[in-house]
């Protein structure tokens, strides 16, 4: 049994299969999924587990190159925006708009549905290489 970092299988083997500018998505529980992309829905309940509780256990276990980000959340939701920073200080925003976010997704190996209820808790994270 793993000691550490995400214990959902589904999460481990879409982070083991990631290459280099591979992406995933963690959305909160109102992104939709596009058909042809894998969601791994992990909501319990409204709020849980939350997006930030998340993207902490995600971004211990994946080298991630950039971010792509709403440009709304920084007016609409400021504080989440705020620790997205702080869990990842170094890492480059690429900024774009919502419904251009949205059909980015398309392109992601998998999107990780939290019970995240806040607007635009939703990130993609862009593989980076380990060496």
């Amino acid at each position: 049994m793993k000691k550490s970092g995400p214990l959902n299988s589904s999460i481990n083997r879409v982070l083991g299969e990631l290459r280099h500018t591979d992406t995933i998505c963690i959305a909160d529980c109102g992104l939709p999924s596009p058909a042809g992309v894998e969601t791994i829905d992990l909501a319990l309940k409204l709020g849980s587990p939350s997006f930030l509780e998340t993207l902490a256990i995600l971004q211990t276990d994946m080298v991630i190159e950039k971010m792509t980000l709403a440009r709304e959340i920084e007016s609409a939701n400021p504080a989440v925006l705020s620790q997205i920073h702080q869990l990842l200080p170094d890492v480059p925003v690429e900024w774009t708009s919502h419904e251009q976010f949205k059909q980015q997704t398309r392109s992601c190996q998998a999107i990780i549905r939290t019970g995240e209820a806040t607007p635009y808790a939703n990130i993609i994270l862009h593989a980076g290489v380990i060496f």
